[in-house]
């Protein structure tokens, strides 16, 4: 499937991967892929973003938030309903860090295996949803009848996929995520 990839947006998968080793957290999940389609600031989808008023340090902050209890992946809503139940999570990860020092609760990033004959293109594993994103990347690029998988078809994919903390975050920053479908295929056919 990557040969279709143009190279923008291979270079869109690989700075996914850096994403996600960076917060030492694994595997590449949806928001690693759109932190990544925006930080590439001359790819149409991060043009589509940005003229949609998403702004990229908003996206980030609102990642962070939801992954800092420890990589959990536990956002607002999660740590409001385990305080109901009477679990304060912010203490709990205070008391863990500060016994096992900071990023204690971060899952170990493991030394990169060698393989010898064989070369990934990708060098990391990605979360189902990660992979779900860019499977559907491929069907969004088929649905619009394109040769390539352009970083606008990826985009088209987080949005398609919908469920991810990637999707989740542009709804929490404003976006719909209908019209963000609909401005990428309006760009798609004014680039045409």
């Amino acid at each position: 499937m990557f040969e279709r990839f143009t190279d923008r947006a291979r270079g869109v998968v690989r700075r996914a991967v850096e994403e996600a080793r960076a917060e030492g957290q694994r595997p590449v999940g949806t928001e690693h892929l759109l932190l990544a389609l925006v930080a590439d600031e001359a790819g149409l989808a991060s043009r589509v973003l940005a003229d949609a008023g998403v702004r990229a340090d908003d996206l980030r902050e609102r990642v962070r938030r939801h992954t800092a209890n420890g990589g959990a992946g536990l956002g607002d809503a999660d740590a409001a309903a385990l305080r109901e139940i009477g679990i304060d999570l912010a203490a709990i990860v205070a008391r863990i860090e500060q016994s096992f020092g900071p990023d204690a609760l971060r899952e170990a990033v493991p030394a990169p295996r060698r393989r010898w004959g064989r070369r990934r293109f990708l060098g990391g594993p990605f979360s189902p949803r990660s992979k779900k994103v860019l499977e559907l990347s491929l069907r969004e690029a088929l649905r619009l009848r394109h040769n390539h998988i352009g970083t606008e078809h990826i985009l088209l994919g987080v949005l398609r996929e919908g469920q991810g903390l990637g999707a989740l975050v542009l709804t929490e920053a404003g976006a719909d995520l209908d019209d963000l479908r609909r401005r990428v295929e309006s760009a798609l056919r004014t680039a045409a």
